[in-house]
């Protein structure tokens, strides 16, 4: 590949990043609040969870405002009580049911 071939895809890779990131707090920062990317990405990577044998999965994070504006974004919740397996199969089908409704428009 030319050398100018990897500077426009480099140029291209940073600039759908900014855009996501962008993306990402404008759906998060509601109601007064401002996160930074940086904060809300780290609050996703901390959004654990355990798995419970038969039960399904308890949350391990600590509830914030920011994970508050997460799920009010998300139009989910899951840290209120054991999330059941077909509840978190649920919960995926929808988010992707909902990126495919948004790559429509």
């Amino acid at each position: 590949m030319r050398r100018d071939d990897r500077i426009k895809a480099h140029f291209l890779t940073c600039f759908l990043a900014l855009l996501i990131y962008k993306y990402l707090e404008k759906k998060v920062n509601r109601g007064g609040k401002h996160f930074t990317t940086e904060e809300i990405v780290d609050t996703l990577r901390e959004m654990d969870f355990l798995s419970v044998a038969g039960e399904g999965y308890i949350p391990t994070y600590t509830r914030t405002d920011l994970t508050n504006n997460l799920h009010g974004s998300a139009g989910f919740r899951t840290d209120t009580q054991i999330v059941t397996k077909q509840k978190m199969r649920t919960i995926i089908a929808q988010t992707k049911k909902r990126e495919k409704n948004d790559d429509a428009e």
